[in-house]
């Protein structure tokens, strides 16, 4: 594999169309596993490491322009056909946005979840300095596993990714935490997506911020056709945990993502955004 190449996992029906999962900031191509299992028997699937994270820690800097360019050689080389299924969630979302706006033709079907758009109020103040410096000052704690599993818990990941989300903390750096933040801080709707036709399914939880939900409206709006939905859980939770559905229902997920690529009808649990 050359060192420009995000390490990505592959696997699933080798004659499916493919699927690309794209993680969030700070997480890996293994946040997707309980929708790899699901779906493997049907679809191929890639599931990439972005630039700065896990396994391509050695790609840097992270940033969503350059996450695109990583994404467009991946599904060029190995999506079946030289097209894929793209899953995004939180900065994975964004970039997905980034990638619809640059290369529409790569995309099939879209699925986009909590990807912000917009000014979150106070995030302004703090630039890759100030991130830094926090980030170094809680690093030696990734060392603990009562830190990690602290970590896990309020981003509503189970117990079981935690082998997983120490090795990501351990290949973090500082500088890419800061990396990760500004880059998901500052990035707004790009020109380019009125040339999307790929079926672009925008949405997110209805307990995130209101800034979110107007960024579900914003994408939804921006894009041909495409439709925005919030997410009514059966189970109460958090918003962290809404946010990172694919985990915390990792099910209703799962039956989304078939059902926006496979045509049918969404489930129940979707609601249209007003």
């Amino acid at each position: 594999m050359r060192e420009d190449m995000l390490f990505t996992y592959s696997t699933g029906n080798p004659t499916g169309a493919t699927i690309v999962f794209l993680h969030g900031g700070g997480g890996g191509g293994w946040m997707w596993r309980p929708q790899i299992e699901a779906l493997k028997d049907t679809y191929h699937i890639l599931a990439p490491d972005l630039p700065e994270h896990g396994k391509s820690a050695g790609i840097k800097p992270f940033s969503i322009s350059g996450s695109v360019e990583c994404l467009q050689e991946l599904i060029r080389t190995q999506a079946h056909g030289g097209k894929a299924h793209v899953v995004g969630l939180s900065e994975g979302a964004q970039i997905l946005v980034a990638l619809l706006a640059s290369s529409p033709d790569l995309v099939d079907h879209a699925v986009v979840s909590s990807a912000l758009m917009r000014k979150m109020a106070g995030m302004n103040w703090f630039g890759p300095k100030f991130w830094t410096a926090t980030y170094k000052s809680i690093e030696p704690l990734n060392k603990y596993d009562w830190w990690v599993r602290l970590n896990a818990r309020s981003y509503g990941i189970p117990d079981e990714f935690l082998p997983d989300m120490k090795e990501t903390y351990k290949s973090l750096t500082a500088n890419a935490f800061a990396d990760i933040l500004v880059e998901n801080q500052k990035f707004r709707l790009p020109t380019g997506l009125e040339k999307v036709h790929s079926p672009t399914l925008v949405v997110g939880g209805m307990k995130e911020y209101r800034v979110m939900r107007d960024s579900i409206k914003d994408v939804a709006a921006a894009i041909l056709g495409a439709k925005g939905y919030l997410v009514r859980h059966t189970k109460r939770m958090p918003m962290a945990l809404e946010h990172n559905w694919n985990l915390s229902a990792p099910e209703l997920f799962t039956n989304t993502v078939r059902a926006w690529i496979e045509n049918q009808p969404l489930p129940e649990e979707l609601e249209p955004i007003q």
